[in-house]
């Protein structure tokens, strides 16, 4: 359950797979060697991260060479090691003082209970990533970080369905380009926007049907055991020439994007964050970046579902 889908045409940026199929965990990598600068916004409570303190306005660094999504839960952090040395091995980074040092944010879905959840990424994986990288194509299902992803998770793993990796873009007659590459790993269902009709989600028992986990959640006692096998991740791409500030701003309206396909959403079982990156030297207005990034954040997430799913 894979489809090749074409990137559009940013030369800043290259995304690369790395999988353990039997193991179903992964890791996806976001290359732009040569800077770019970047931003995140963290909505859900049960996140995992690394290097994401320095997106935010006021701290040093404004360009990061990579970025890494990872299955593992925090194990799975190792994996951007692997993104470092290859970055560092090409003479990328932050110049220290004449030695190079690779920034590589990277944040994790839970994965551990959908394969073997001793196997999970690590270095050798995220170096293996960054060899796969490709800036033309990229593969969207289950694969790489979304080898274990999966949605719709109320009532156990059994009930839910598969999430995956997801990517979309959207690109004007000016020549400004924005496109989201999102892994699906939420805790409520994914909707269609247009009729607000689930099309991935828990379902009853021995049927097809969705129960809808919004409405279940009405019903239920007070929930005493954490779902924890969440998170939806993703990051935003564009050739527009934007600032610190602003990348940051285009990362928060972009979560709009989950909150238009996925409920409920940012809750406490879920790390969802975003991170969006600007590699070019167009102009364009950070409003409008903003909202193309959430609705391609939204495209790409029915694109995750529909494709890991074959629906």
């Amino acid at each position: 359950m894979v489809e090749q889908v074409t990137i559009a045409s940013i030369p800043a940026f290259k995304i690369g797979h790395a999988q353990n199929e039997k193991a179903r965990t992964g890791c996806t990598v976001i290359l732009c060697e040569d800077g770019a600068v970047a931003g995140c916004d963290l909505r859900g409570s049960a996140p995992g991260t690394r290097e994401t303190e320095l997106l935010r306005p006021g701290f040093l660094v404004e360009q990061v060479q990579g970025v890494l999504l990872t299955g593992g839960s925090a194990f799975g952090l190792d994996a951007a090691g692997g993104v470092q040395q290859y970055l560092a091995e090409r003479g990328k980074g932050y110049d220290a003082r004449g030695i190079r040092v690779p920034i590589v944010p990277a944040a994790v879905i839970f994965d551990l209970n959908v394969g073997n959840g001793q196997t999970r990424p690590d270095k050798q994986m995220g170096y293996q990533a960054c060899l796969n990288a490709n800036p033309e194509q990229v593969d969207c299902g289950l694969i790489g970080v979304g080898s274990g992803a999966t949605v719709g998770k109320i009532l156990g793993m059994e009930r839910a369905m598969n999430g995956g990796v997801g990517y979309a873009a959207e690109t004007l007659a000016s020549g400004v380009v924005v496109s989201a590459l999102v892994v699906v790993n939420a805790f409520g269902d994914v909707l269609n926007p247009n009729n607000g009709k689930i099309i991935a989600g828990a379902r009853e028992l021995d049927s097809e049907r969705f129960v809808n986990t919004a409405q279940l959640l009405r019903q239920l006692p007070v929930q005493t055991s954490p779902i924890t096998d969440n998170t939806t991740l993703g990051v935003i791409m564009t050739n527009a020439h934007l600032n610190k500030v602003q990348i940051n701003k285009v990362a928060q309206m972009a979560q709009d994007g989950l909150a238009r396909v996925v409920r409920p959403v940012h809750t406490m079982y879920d790390g969802d964050l975003i991170f969006a990156l600007s590699g070019g030297e167009q102009n364009a207005d950070q409003n409008l970046i903003g909202e193309m990034a959430a609705e391609c954040v939204a495209q790409a997430i029915i694109r995750a579902v529909k494709i890991s799913n074959s629906l």
